[in-house]
């Protein structure tokens, strides 16, 4: 039965969370209701929270982007099922859905953002059917763990496909240890990477990933970049790999110090692939691109038609969620969102509705 009521976590201004309850909205053709099992804390999430960062719906509105659930309502044929609610929902009908690039769809709706007054730190959400990436057969795969799909899996796929990645490339993380760059590693060695180079300023977190998809590690904290090549050029004698073509590189951390990394380790033929977000300017001599015939590619979200082949590499075993991910009753948001802002977390949080 669908509820007439949402229960809801809105953020009513930047920095002010409110427990509240709004009308579920009137559902049109193909609509369905889902109830939520959990919402992965993004740091989206918190740079509209806490950075001013502005949404498109302007507050209040409940955040929240990262969804899996159960379809309790809507369209007869789905409800039961489990599904995840894509983090980006394209129209289906521009130029761009209909050339294959929907995942930058201009009239495309996020949970959270765009998709009104809803989002996912709430106890249900109404979606477009036809978008969802059904899950069946998840074995002891928590349902709740598969919320994380919707934007920290899915992002390093989407950047996969547009860096062309194939078996035995050559691959480089920078940022390899945070919430999306833990997957990207976990990723790129799942679709079959030679090697995979990790590179991040956590010591603890980069040491785990090396049971996770990293063939090898750089702390480059207090290093130069010349130190850091020379590390990386150490690793690639030892393996009889290629130091200076190939590699492909994906930059995760958004920062300047993780961009102009990345920049220095891109050579003849490689590709740098820009996944993280960041506000700070960097320099770079373009002209480099025409001497090493190579790339700087942009990538953003993940069309929904790619959510299956990452919920596979996920229930295969192929990308590890649960020592990544940790759960916490939704009521825990403001503490979880303070400890995410302060760098306190070591997995990313999914928030189970307990209202």
């Amino acid at each position: 039965m669908i509820p007439q009521f949402i229960d809801t976590w809105q953020m009513t201004e930047p920095g002010k969370l409110q427990k509240t309850r709004v009308p579920m909205p009137e559902l049109g053709p193909g609509d369905v209701v889902v109830k939520i099992a959990g919402c992965g804390v993004c740091h989206t999430d918190l740079s509209y929270f806490y950075m001013g960062v502005p949404t498109v719906q302007k507050p209040p509105l409940s955040l929240g982007h990262e969804i899996s659930g159960v379809v309790i309502g809507g369209e007869a044929s789905m409800i039961g099922k489990e599904v995840i609610v894509p983090a980006v929902i394209p129209c289906g009908e521009c130029e761009l859905c209909k050339t294959g690039r929907g995942n930058r769809c201009l009239a495309q709706k996020m949970p959270g953002n765009s998709m009104g007054i809803y989002g996912g730190y709430s106890s249900h959400i109404v979606a477009q059917s036809k978008y969802l990436c059904v899950v069946e057969n998840r074995g002891d795969t928590p349902l709740e763990h598969l919320a994380v799909v919707a934007d920290a899996v899915t992002t390093p796929y989407q950047a996969a496909v547009r860096a062309d990645l194939k078996k035995d490339d050559l691959v480089i993380v920078v940022g390899a240890a945070g919430g999306v760059g833990s997957f990207m590693v976990q990723t790129a060695k799942g679709m079959g990477a030679k090697a995979v180079i990790g590179i991040d300023i956590n010591e603890e977190k980069l040491e785990m990933m090396k049971d996770y998809g990293a063939d090898f590690i750089i702390n480059p904290k207090g290093k130069s970049a010349k130190e850091v090549k020379e590390l990386f050029k150490g690793f690639c004698k030892e393996r009889g790999l290629p130091s200076n073509y190939g590699w492909k590189i994906f930059e995760v951390t958004g920062s300047k110090p993780g961009q102009e990394l990345a920049l220095s380790l891109l050579s003849f033929t490689g590709k740098l692939v820009i996944v993280g977000y960041g506000t700070a300017e960097t320099n770079y001599m373009l002209s480099k691109l025409m001497a090493f015939d190579a790339e700087i590619i942009g990538t953003w979200g993940c069309p929904p038609d790619r959510y299956a082949a990452v919920r596979d590499m996920c229930l295969d075993g192929r990308i590890q969620l649960g020592p990544f991910v940790e759960t916490r009753p939704m009521s825990q948001i403001e503490q979880v969102f303070d400890e995410a802002h302060h760098g306190k977390l070591k997995r990313r949080v999914i928030l189970t509705p307990d209202f």
